[in-house]
């Protein structure tokens, strides 16, 4: 514990200049998501990150900061809604989600083949975008990256490619859901199993109520699970075909896929939501801050989109090229249109 103090006090004078950037942007964000209800807070802090970074690249004090809202920040906020459900409550969200997951993780990875086969996207790069389409953005992507021993430009552009999608559906989602008039639940499993990032499926979902938000936390996370599975197959797959073109020991192998590096891939702050949703079901948590910690998450939410919006690579965007765009638009329609097909299908 005293460990950890001392690092917390080391680190601070690092990233508090940046945060304080995204705070007040946030705090901007607040005024307007007060005054159009219909936007909430996330959408504005992301926008207006995006817009100063069309102006102006942040310098190296604002970094750290930047980068510690954008994803450290977040993943408190995530863990902080595990204090708005029970355990049961997550158990039965996620085990209601699963054919939508399953199924628009098939459509996903299926037409990231035939498409990308068919505009001749890189083999690597179609699996990159893929996976990071289907399962959980840029996290989906670091994890596979190794296994199928991507190259850095590769993982580059399938980064830049999810992102704009992540984007696109934290604005056009709550519109889409409103034209459909999507009950809470249903717009939660939408955006849970639809939008790429966590970071984005919180922005999209908070905008449209509290009750979205919390469901589709909860399906992003199981979702996310997902990772184990694939990266186990691709791992066996990726090690066979290096094999078979080269059976030399001096050929560099595919990382391997084993239980035990697979476990590390779970991400820290899906344990953390449980053990609060755990904290929640027997009463550690009175029920009448509850409201509190809600709004406290909403907050850093918001700060970590300012962060997200402010750390935009635009150059990236632009050399990646209009094939993986392309790509990443065909599998973002196919997922949505998936999501919101099954749930009519399976009422």
């Amino acid at each position: 514990m005293t460990t950890l103090a001392t690092a917390a006090r080391r680190r601070t004078p690092e990233v508090l200049p940046g945060v304080l950037v995204c705070a007040a942007i946030a705090a901007v964000a607040l005024v307007i998501g007060n005054l159009l209800p219909i936007l909430g807070t996330a959408v504005p802090a992301i926008i207006i990150g995006v817009v100063i970074a069309l102006r102006w690249r942040p310098g190296r004090r604002l970094l750290p900061g930047i980068r510690f809202a954008g994803r450290t920040l977040l993943q408190v906020a995530v863990v902080l809604l595990g204090s708005q459900l029970s355990v049961s409550e997550a158990a039965d969200v996620g085990l209601s989600s699963l054919p939508v997951m399953l199924g628009t993780l098939a459509a996903c990875l299926l037409t990231a083949w035939l498409v990308g086969r068919a505009i001749r996207v890189p083999r690597d790069l179609r699996t990159l975008i893929g996976v990071g389409t289907g399962i959980c953005g840029a996290s989906a992507i670091a994890a596979v990256s190794p296994v199928i021993l991507a190259a850095d430009a590769e993982i580059a552009y399938a980064i830049s490619t999810v992102f704009v999608f992540n984007i696109a559906a934290v604005l056009a989602f709550p519109v889409i859901g409103h034209l459909l008039g999507l009950s809470q639940q249903a717009f939660g499993l939408f955006a849970g199993t639809a939008v790429n990032d966590t970071s984005s499926v919180v922005a999209a979902a908070s905008s449209y109520g509290a009750e979205a938000m919390q469901h589709a936390v909860v399906v992003k996370l199981v979702r996310s699970l997902m990772i184990i599975p694939i990266c186990l197959v691709l791992g066996a797959w990726a090690a066979r075909r290096s094999a078979a073109a080269d059976r030399s020991e001096t050929v560099r192998r595919p990382a391997t896929a084993t239980v035990g590096r697979i476990a590390r891939l779970v991400p820290p702050f899906l344990i953390g939501f449980v053990a609060m949703a755990l904290a929640r079901s027997v009463g550690l948590i009175p029920a009448a801050i509850t409201p509190e910690l809600s709004r406290a998450a909403v907050f850093l939410i918001s700060v970590a989109m300012a962060g997200i919006g402010l750390s935009t690579d635009l150059p990236a965007l632009r050399r990646a090229g209009p094939r993986p765009l392309l790509l990443g638009g065909t599998l973002w329609v196919v997922v949505s249109l998936t999501s919101l097909g099954i749930q009519q299908l399976v009422g």
